[in-house]
């Protein structure tokens, strides 16, 4: 059972696993009140079980953390069949703190020789930036989430219906029915974008954006410079005689400074013309 050849194809029993899952995926409705039940006792296990995840709102998580979801939704929601066609070596788990607008991503690859393989990834720093004390509500696919593990789980549903998919039809679109179809009922989704806080929205909340004039320390002395780009960090660009020359003909060094740390500025004067 779960053999593939060479280029990940199914054969024999893993084509019959294939059959049930994608059966499975557009006829299993459990119901609100089974769904529930379910995701809230896998979330407990978490808890319960995790060296790194010990309350809900987490401020550590492992990849291990990703392969326990997995594992624990396979069995409860999918047979286990995702997990009998993928054997032990074919999908493995990602934290990403580089990832600053997608809450996940599931992704496939080409082995040498052509056989495939998958990769779930979560973005951590979503996830961390959120659930402060003056965030507004945080939904997930639709669905308001009051901490960070409820907003952990329904970015891993929406990535599972990603995987189940590939397995089942060797495609998957989250914007297509079959697929809004699938996450809705087994999992309540209403929509399948998340609207958790993004770094650029935090800064945006406090009047830092791009182009934005601010300040910030840096050893010991206090820099203004423009936004350029927000990413992780804010890239700040200040004038600097030895820096690198831009299109506007002046020179700027780059600094990558943690968004906390930015103030906004005082207005530049207005620059006059000078009299004779």
């Amino acid at each position: 059972m779960g053999a593939a050849d060479p280029r990940g194809r199914p054969v024999a029993g893993a084509d019959l696993l294939a059959q049930r899952l994608a059966r499975i995926l557009l006829t299993r409705d459990p119901g609100a009140v089974s769904i529930d039940g379910w995701t809230r006792g896998i979330g407990g296990d978490l808890l319960t079980r995790s060296p790194h995840v010990r309350e809900p709102n987490f401020t550590r998580i492992h990849g291990d953390d990703l392969a326990f979801l997995f594992a624990a939704y396979d069995d409860r929601f999918l047979n286990g069949l995702c997990g009998g066609i993928l054997g032990p070596d074919r999908l493995t788990f990602r934290l990403s703190g580089r990832m600053t607008r997608a809450g996940g991503k599931t992704t496939r690859f080409e082995r040498s020789g052509g056989a495939r393989r998958f990769e779930i990834a979560v973005a951590t720093s979503i996830l961390f930036d959120g659930f402060g004390g003056d965030d507004p509500e945080v939904t997930v696919c639709g669905r308001a989430c009051a901490n960070r593990l409820e907003a952990l789980q329904r970015i891993f549903e929406h990535e599972l219906v990603h995987l189940a998919e590939w397995l089942g039809w060797d495609e998957s679109h989250c914007g297509r029915s079959r697929f809004q179809g699938i996450a809705q009922r087994l999992f309540l989704h209403r929509a399948h974008r998340h609207q958790l806080i993004t770094r650029s929205e935090r800064a945006a909340r406090v009047g830092v954006g791009v182009g934005s004039r601010v300040t910030f320390g840096f050893r010991g002395r206090r820099l203004t410079g423009r936004v350029n780009r927000i990413t992780k960090r804010a890239t700040v660009l200040v004038e600097d005689a030895r820096g690198e020359r831009w299109s506007d003909g002046r020179r700027y060094a780059r600094y990558y400074v943690p968004l906390g740390e930015l103030r906004l500025a005082e207005p530049e004067p207005a620059r006059g013309r000078g009299r004779a």
